[in-house]
């Protein structure tokens, strides 16, 4: 037992694979735990709703994306056209595009399959963990895609699962479970230590002012408009500090 601890602890400092997508797994669990309640009222719905099992399941699988599979259901129980249901889902997801606009820097040594494969697994609660992860400029780069794969895998095998569940479970299960909260607990849990500048608390803070007061927004626009604040009000703030501290340097070479 003691050689297996130290082995695994100098896999670890050596930041091997391994190392990498164990930590990725670890840190993306107790996330994962909290979609659990919205897998299983997925599926319900779905069921609900009328939807064949393998087509509610399938979206699960092709889309994976929990708030457009949401939204879908109802489009699709009521004969939604196409081009509607596509368009929808495309500005609920296009949050997505800033996801990876943050992570490309850090992924682009990698060759297209894993590219390929990591943008598939890059959804909300992968992507909290694995940003504040590639923050850490402390850690080398070569392997931190082993943490991304990570945290996708295990968030993508626990929302097959609970929604594979609920859908075939179907009514047996309630459809208030009551721990929806635990999700965006861990969220906060997980945001909060990142914020160690007045940028970024100034994007946390307005963003979740907007999300809160667009709540009611439908095709969950309000989520839109919070991310849209939130970056426009962290870039001003960026630059305003930048700004101040080259006017605080141009005048300390002016006294000297």
């Amino acid at each position: 037992m003691k050689h297996r601890t130290q082995l695994i602890y100098l896999e670890v400092m050596m930041n091997t694979p391994r190392s990498e997508l164990w930590a990725g797994i670890r840190a993306e669990l107790p996330i994962a735990l909290g979609t659990i309640p919205f897998g299983l009222i997925f599926g319900v719905l779905a069921t609900n709703a009328g939807l064949p099992p393998l087509l509610a399941w399938s979206t699960s699988q092709i889309v994976f994306a929990g708030s457009a599979q949401f939204l879908a259901i109802p489009l699709l129980a009521t004969g939604t056209p196409a081009v509607v249901l596509i368009a929808t889902t495309f500005i609920i997801n296009l949050r997505h595009m800033l996801y990876s606009a943050t992570l490309s820097p850090d992924a682009e040594h990698l060759p297209p399959r894993w590219k390929w494969l990591l943008a598939y697994l890059l959804t909300d609660e992968a992507f909290a963990p694995t940003a504040v992860h590639y923050a850490d400029r402390s850690v080398p780069r070569e392997h931190k895609h082993w943490y991304w794969l990570g945290t996708g895998l295990t968030l993508w095998v626990t929302w097959q699962t609970f929604t594979g569940l609920g859908i075939f479970l179907g009514s047996q299960l309630p459809t208030d479970l009551g721990l929806e909260f635990t999700l965006a607990l861990t969220f906060i849990g997980i945001v909060v230590p990142t914020l160690v500048n007045r940028p970024m608390w100034g994007a946390a803070v307005s963003a979740g002012m907007v999300a809160i007061l667009t709540a009611g927004l439908p095709y969950k626009l309000g989520l839109m408009a919070a991310a849209l604040v939130g970056i426009t009000v962290g870039l001003v703030l960026e630059q305003l500090n930048t700004h101040t501290k080259t006017i605080k340097l141009t005048r300390k070479e002016q006294t000297t």
